[in-house]
């Protein structure tokens, strides 16, 4: 669908904001925040340099721009459910607090959540966020379609095999105004916590028997001793606890130490609602611990073990600035630049301390112990390295980036460094 070019937006507000975690101040020279795809469309068409910002929920600066800033909150909201394709069109900035309830009040689901359910639903599957379960892609592979507004202003639909190379686009191609994403019916999840897996000998075999034990599964680890502390698993429906070598927790637990378990989605092997379970934190708390910074890598799934050894060998290093690790499994997929690209996955994700000089001094102490290991980071989390030479697709990226925004008008220094 293409549209006309309507009028400027008049008045950007220049409020300068910062992202969830607040150790990102965006450059922007304009903060804009329009209400309706013509005003976007004109103000696009008018940058020299545009992103577009979500849920802020990016701990890099991959939204950042000294150019214009554009805010999608402000777009009128939709949700849509097409029954007869089995699809829901979103708006591009509804999050899945929102997301999540509607559609299971109408008897559909999606697949898979991420562990926070504040994220927009554009800046997820732009990054690869993802959720997890060995038979569970990340969210952007839940997407059949994409309405984004190009450099010049033109409102246009993507979908059918394009899609491989646009949905995980990290918003190099425009500025993503709607989502069409495939549904299933709904579905209940129930989950138990387990503690004290011990890393010994026998942990090859348990890892495989966790992972395909339920629908989802996360170890939590603090790196403070040859241990597990917490595996959390999510099954389909109702199921009885599993004997794995772990203790089955005699309450509710929060994965990071000190923090409320209330903050936390239901746990003791209660059924509810997959928009209730599948994340690990209610959409009414504050998301995770709120003072952190994150990273997260990806390796594919038969490195797993070995990357696990490397990285506790680094646990002395690791956990004076961690709060927790959360180790966890994601299905391959075709999308181009996905860290999961035709690759089962094992993710390491790192909570860190807000400390960002610290964190920043020991990422590329883990980077270079997981590099034998074909790794790959979250695009919207901290890293240091460029991943690029790690996607097959990569030179195939650039060239579709460059057919859209032949200007550039949609880079940013985050792209500069990571995607050449």
């Amino acid at each position: 669908m293409r549209l006309p070019r309507p009028s400027p937006i008049l008045g950007p507000v220049t409020t300068r904001p910062t992202n969830w975690a607040g150790n990102l101040t965006f450059r922007a020279r304009q903060i804009h925040r329009p209400t309706s795809y013509a005003q976007l469309q004109s103000l696009v068409a008018a940058g020299t340099k545009v992103r577009a910002l979500g849920s802020g929920h990016s701990f890099s600066d991959i939204a950042d721009t000294p150019g214009d800033l554009v805010c999608t909150a402000g777009l009128p909201a939709e949700m849509e459910i097409d029954a007869a394709a089995g699809t829901a069109r979103v708006s591009a900035s509804i999050r899945y607090t929102d997301l999540g309830p509607y559609l299971h009040g109408k008897g559909y689901g999606l697949r898979n959540l991420a562990s926070l359910p504040h994220i927009s639903v554009a800046g997820s599957v732009a990054t690869a966020t993802h959720g997890s379960g060995d038979g569970n892609g990340n969210l952007a592979t839940a997407v059949s379609a994409l309405t984004l507004v190009t450099a010049d202003g033109d409102l246009i639909d993507i979908s059918g095999d394009a899609l491989k190379g646009a949905v995980v686009a990290l918003g190099a191609l425009g500025v993503v105004v709607g989502v069409t994403l495939d549904l299933v019916p709904a579905f209940e999840v129930s989950q138990y916590v387990y503690e004290g897996l011990p890393l010994d000998g026998h942990l090859d075999a348990r890892l495989e028997e966790i992972w395909s034990a339920a629908y989802s599964a996360s170890l939590f680890t603090s790196w403070r001793g040859p241990v597990i502390d917490q595996v959390w698993l999510k099954h389909l429906g109702t199921a009885e606890p599993r004997d794995f070598g772990a203790a089955l927790a005699d309450g509710p637990r929060h994965p990071v130490p000190g923090m409320p378990a209330g903050n936390c989605t239901e746990q003791g092997g209660r059924p509810g609602p997959w928009f209730e379970r599948l994340p690990h934190f209610r959409p009414d708390f504050t998301p995770s611990s709120g003072e952190e910074l994150q990273s997260e890598y990806f390796v594919p799934r038969r490195h797993a073990l070995a990357a696990l050894r490397v990285l506790d060998g680094l646990r002395d290093q690791i956990a004076p600035v961690l709060q927790v690790s959360e180790i966890r499994t994601v299905a391959a997929d075709e999308l181009w630049l996905s860290p999961c690209y035709r690759q089962d996955s094992v993710a390491f994700h790192f909570t860190w301390v807000k400390d960002t000089r610290q964190v920043m001094a020991l990422l590329p102490l883990i980077e270079e112990a997981l590099a034998p290991f074909e790794v790959r980071p979250h695009w919207g989390k901290l890293f240091v390295a460029s991943p690029a030479a790690r996607y097959e697709r990569m030179n195939d990226f650039l060239e579709l980036a460059l057919s859209h925004d032949p200007t550039g008008k949609f880079g940013n220094d985050f792209l500069t460094r990571n995607l050449t």
